[in-house]
């Protein structure tokens, strides 16, 4: 597949949901993650990014507007060892724990499928990051309702081994906004991932449509020593 710009890909998008990128820094010394929301309700935009231990966790802004916390009170990131767990749901825990029996990262999310909350059905992206002896891989899931079918679910896993210097893989929860919400559809689209963190973060969060755009979560991790760095940009501070 062809790079995309993923600045053109997010001001052309109004509405992309909830969005994974995963890749290698331009000079391959960083494992990189990044995850950001939205929201249309106010229920979706009441949140921030908070730290949790190694990882993050979402956290109404104002407590006393928070309605229904089910599918968007979570922890997003999660470390277990060498392997950073990125996902835009509980399914995160699930991915840790099954990590920790010795499961495999499509292994772990068979107990799971699509949210469910008609008619939309978002999907559950996860992604999780493997550093290993100097190496770097990485995956991406996305379990999706058939066409709108809350009866049948999709899998689709897609591993990438030792990712080239400055490549990087894009998934998102929405093709578009919409009523329903229509799935993503397709491959995670190859992207562009540079050195600079604080200047990715900035290009990723003034791409995001600014209403919609809730918070963000940007990571470079040494590849040789699991060394990390993190930039939270919550629309709420």
């Amino acid at each position: 597949m062809k790079t995309v710009s993923l600045e053109k890909e997010l001001k052309s998008n109004a509405y992309p949901g909830r969005g994974i990128i995963l890749g290698r820094s331009a000079d391959g010394t960083k494992a990189v993650a990044a995850y950001f929301i939205m929201g249309r309700s106010e229920n979706s935009r009441n949140r921030i990014f908070v730290t949790d231990g190694e990882g993050i966790r979402t956290q109404a802004y104002d407590p006393s507007k928070l309605t229904d916390p089910s599918l968007i009170i979570y922890a997003p990131v999660r470390v277990l060892g060498n392997k950073t767990i990125v996902t835009n749901g509980d399914q995160t825990d699930t991915i840790y724990e099954g990590l920790d029996r010795q499961m495999t990262f499509e292994q772990s999310l068979r107990s799971r499928e699509f949210e469910p909350d008609a008619p939309n059905y978002t999907p559950r992206i996860s992604g999780v990051i493997h550093l290993e002896n100097g190496r770097f891989h990485h995956a991406l899931s996305i379990l999706k309702s058939d066409n709108g079918n809350p009866d049948a679910c999709c899998r689709y896993t897609y591993a990438y081994e030792n990712c080239p210097a400055g490549e990087g893989h894009f998934i998102h929860t929405y093709q578009c906004d919409g009523n329903p919400l229509p799935s993503f559809s397709g491959e995670p689209k190859p992207v562009e991932i540079p050195d600079d963190q604080k200047a990715f973060a900035q290009m990723l969060w003034t791409s995001l449509h600014e209403e919609n755009k809730v918070s963000l979560f940007v990571r470079y991790i040494d590849i040789a020593t699991g060394a990390y760095e993190t930039e939270i940009i919550n629309k709420h501070q």
